[in-house]
């Protein structure tokens, strides 16, 4: 029998005609996408062969298990995928092993407790207001409820890591899990001084780059990879792929991390982000990415140098990689009706607590952005000028709608010089 298109079966219509409203929706965030300048530090554009991926028939398949060794039929596809995804995570980090099935970054760090961790013992991370992530062990995550969770700081004269007071702590509290990484922490992490610390006490070391994963795929940043003993990231941020996860160890440590995220945590992988997962990792390996993650942090930098002359106060002064952390407070506005009020003006980044903040966490004195998303857009350190001139402009005016209004026009026509990548308007 053959259908007309009025007549075809739900499952052979296109989203347009099942699911308008969902349509339409798509269709806006595509446009504002393209049209605004997105600053949020762990946003960036997927390719459009990632999108792709991600949008496949993969999403129909049930594959517990680890290739080879399913609990469901009809792997041969899939169990290719999931090996070429491995393989080459593992070949572009120089990792030993590679574990791609986490569906997102904070159960892979879950994962990481569960192997190495039994609840009740003592973990250490970077504190929350110092810029470290939930899953580090603060209070209200289960990584702080389920472990005995000691958190260290940033000094209170440049906001950087206290790497003494991290080793007075690991020896007083003698850590079974020792955190590195952060995500709103501006500078380069020293890796080999916390695996220094963690020797000294008997402590796993785990390092989170879920924030500079492309950086350091692309060599603009260090690699913790072979110097702690397990290495977690998300995989979109600047890795620039899907919103999954990814867990590198070394071999040792290889069926304790498996175990976990299977079946410890999770019954059946992602397979359609699976496949973006390996796509992506294909994409790093090749030479342009490494000129991205180089450009990422050249566009950082001179978007700090250009806000500091307008004003901004910087945390840490400046930074080493992809993000700005900025006090807003000599500006005389917090950040969340400043973020709110860039939202407007077609700029778009998230308020955030700055160290030893005064005010509350849902109405903080800082701004957190950075520049992936507008590098992959192919935006340079020309760009990083205009946009610092209308932060500024934004900061001066902030209930200004008008003005808002005319930046968001001036913000729409950069954009069109810089097509988003995998977006077609």
């Amino acid at each position: 029998m053959k259908h007309t298109d009025s007549v075809l079966p739900a499952g052979h219509r296109a989203l347009a005609d099942v699911d308008p409203e969902i349509a339409a929706l798509v269709r806006a965030e595509e446009v504002r996408e393209a049209e605004s300048i997105r600053l949020i530090a762990s946003e960036n554009y997927v390719s459009r062969a990632v999108l792709e991926a991600t949008g496949s028939v993969l999403t129909n398949k049930y594959s517990e298990g680890y290739p080879g060794k399913r609990y469901y039929e009809g792997q041969h596809q899939v169990d290719q995928v999931e090996e070429l995804a491995r393989r080459r995570v593992k070949q572009l980090f120089g990792a030993d092993h590679a574990n791609v099935q986490p569906y997102s970054g904070s159960p892979a760090n879950l994962a990481v407790y569960l192997a190495f961790a039994k609840p009740g013992e003592t973990i250490m991370g970077l504190g929350l207001p110092a810029g470290g992530h939930l899953t580090h062990g603060w209070g209200v995550s289960i990584t702080g409820k389920f472990w005995n969770s000691v958190a260290y700081g940033v000094r209170a004269d440049d906001h950087r890591i206290d790497l003494d007071q991290v080793r007075d702590l690991a020896l007083k509290h003698r850590p079974k899990l020792l955190w590195c990484g952060a995500t709103a922490y501006p500078r380069t992490i020293d890796f080999p001084a916390f695996r220094a610390i963690a020797d000294e006490v008997g402590a796993i070391l785990a390092a989170d780059i879920a924030h500079i994963s492309g950086l350091v795929a692309g060599g603009a940043h260090p690699s913790p990879v072979g110097i702690a003993d397990v290495v977690t990231s998300t995989t979109h941020k600047t890795f620039r792929g899907p919103r999954g996860a990814m867990i590198l160890c070394k071999a040792e440590h290889a069926a304790a991390i498996d175990k976990a995220v299977f079946p410890g945590l999770q019954g059946g992988p992602h397979n359609h982000t699976t496949a973006g997962i390996a796509v992506a990792a294909r994409e790093a390996a090749e030479p342009s990415f490494k000129d991205y993650a180089h450009a990422v942090v050249a566009n950082a930098k001179a978007l700090a140098e250009a806000l500091a002359a307008r004003g901004f106060r910087l945390i840490t002064g400046g930074t080493d990689n992809h993000l700005l952390l900025i006090d807003l407070t000599p500006k005389g506005i917090a950040g969340k009706p400043y973020a709110q009020a860039l939202d407007k003006a077609g700029l778009v980044g998230n308020y955030n607590s700055i160290p030893f903040d005064p005010r509350k966490p849902f109405d903080p004195s800082g701004l957190r952005i950075g520049t992936p998303a507008i590098t992959s857009r192919g935006m340079g350190v020309a760009e990083m000028g205009r946009i610092a001139a209308w932060m500024d402009e934004v900061a001066q005016h902030p209930i200004d709608e008008v003005r808002q209004a005319r930046i968001a026009a001036e913000v729409r026509e950069l954009c069109s010089h810089f097509p988003a990548p995998g977006i077609k308007l």
